[in-house]
């Protein structure tokens, strides 16, 4: 009876190998997450060098250099320069198979960093015409550590390797300076998705207000397409004490900001998607007692729909152009279109979830709520399949009101976690390898 039982075990452990591949502990993927363990101390310290010198976008003249010569130095063909700081590595697998992408973003923020870490950036510029610290206050320098290292395992493995891997450093993911291109759009531009041509892209951000350990993701629409406006109200200027004998365009924007409050509540179907549409700042007048000529707002929309895009656009151009003419004044809006939204494929990320949940342990891959934040690797899911997910790096234990979020001076992340981000990318590259049925499959098509 111990033998019988014994061998059904067996014969059921076989047919989880031949019939489950994507979950399959094969040589290759131990001989992976061993190269991962061996690799993160590496991860941790690179993380700190470019986290005590940040660049900001398009000037990210240390980091790329540090990046070419670690590819350079594992072997992989290099291509630097590209939208203008940037690096891209292509490495040969040793058999054929589909070409894999992997991003991470390189540049840092106009933030003066707070905390006391031992590694804490001291670094100062001048931005937009004022001094400001520099730093990583988003964890892109957390992203290309985790990258350096990824490239180091795939690169000890090439031989096993069923296609191409095609490392993407990508610069000035928060924007290019004034008057500038960059970012992941002049990336895709100068051609980085072809020669050769990439099948299906992967990328991750690490998280300050989730678990380390955890990893989350939303399959379809997951950060919002975000738009910059303008909106400039002209009056006629006059005496304060007499306003009845001008124009006042800044009570003609306090009725236009109250009424671009309504688009969200009366206008867009927001049982199906959120939409923001936020009024950042507003500039006029100059004295007391004098009634301006002009004033100037600026703000942000996000959105997750062309639809509900487009009438946002419209009702902002309404709203505005009605509002003023009712008060003798006129308005003049410029919209500018920014970033689409971040859009997992849906067959991607379907094939690929289970990856995930493989090494990370199923209960600790999460979906996420739709994130009215933006990101430029949407650029990249324009043109091909794309799957972007979260990786954790609030500590274990800590409560999340009193995990600083991206963007603010007390950000901090938990360097724990780079490990499972090193072995996340290493296994999503191997299986979505292992499952291509070369171009014209669900997950090979073009969106």
């Amino acid at each position: 009876m111990k033998i019988t039982t014994g061998l059904v075990y067996c014969f059921f452990g076989v047919l989880c190998l031949v019939f489950n591949p994507a979950h399959a502990q094969s040589p290759l993927k131990s001989q992976m997450n061993k190269l991962a363990d061996g690799v993160e101390k590496k991860v941790i310290t690179w993380r700190r060098e470019i986290h005590q010198n940040p660049e900001l976008g398009n000037r990210e003249f240390q980091t790329a250099a540090k990046i070419a010569a670690h590819l350079h130095a594992l072997g992989i063909d290099v291509k630097t320069n590209v939208a203008k700081t940037g690096v891209v590595g292509i490495l040969k697998g040793g058999k054929p198979g589909p070409v894999v992408a992997l991003r991470a973003d390189m540049d840092g923020l106009p933030v003066t960093e707070r905390g006391e870490l031992a590694f804490k950036s001291t670094v100062k510029t001048e931005y937009n015409g004022q001094q400001t610290g520099v730093m990583h206050a988003c964890g892109h320098d957390s992203h290309v550590a985790i990258m350096m290292g990824v490239a180091e395992v795939l690169a000890s493995v090439k031989n096993d390797l069923k296609g191409t891997v095609k490392f993407i450093f990508q610069p000035a993911e928060e924007g290019a300076p004034a008057g500038e291109e960059g970012g992941a759009q002049l990336m895709v531009k100068e051609g980085v998705l072809e020669n050769p041509n990439v099948d299906a892209i992967f990328g991750l951000h690490i998280n300050s207000q989730t678990e380390v350990g955890t990893i989350k993701y939303r399959p379809g629409a997951t950060m919002a397409a975000v738009d910059f406006y303008s909106i400039k109200v002209k009056g006629k200027q006059t005496h304060g004490a007499a306003p009845w004998s001008g124009v006042d365009p800044i009570v003609t924007s306090s009725q236009i900001v109250m009424g671009l409050q309504t688009i969200v509540s009366r206008n867009l179907p927001i049982t199906e998607y959120p939409a923001v549409v936020t009024v950042g700042a507003m500039h006029g007048g100059i004295r007391q007692n004098i009634i301006p000529e002009e004033v100037n707002m600026i703000g942000t929309i996000r959105s997750f729909t062309p639809e509900m895009q487009q009438t946002i656009h419209r009702r902002i151009n309404e709203i505005a152009t009605n509002i003023s003419e009712s008060a003798g004044a006129k308005a003049d809006v410029k919209i500018d279109v920014m970033y689409p939204v971040t859009y997992n494929d849906p067959a991607l990320t379907d094939q690929m979830v289970p990856t995930l949940e493989a090494v990370a342990g199923k209960e600790k891959v999460l979906i996420r709520p739709l994130d009215t934040g933006a990101e430029d690797f949407s650029f990249f899911q324009q043109k091909v399949p794309g799957f972007f997910f979260f990786l954790g790096g609030m500590p274990k234990g800590r409560k999340l009101e009193e995990a600083a979020p991206h963007h603010t001076p007390d950000f901090y992340i938990d360097e724990s976690g780079f490990g499972l981000g090193v072995k996340s990318l290493c296994h999503l590259t191997v299986d979505y390898m292992d499952q291509w049925k070369g171009a014209g499959t669900a997950s090979a098509k073009k969106k």
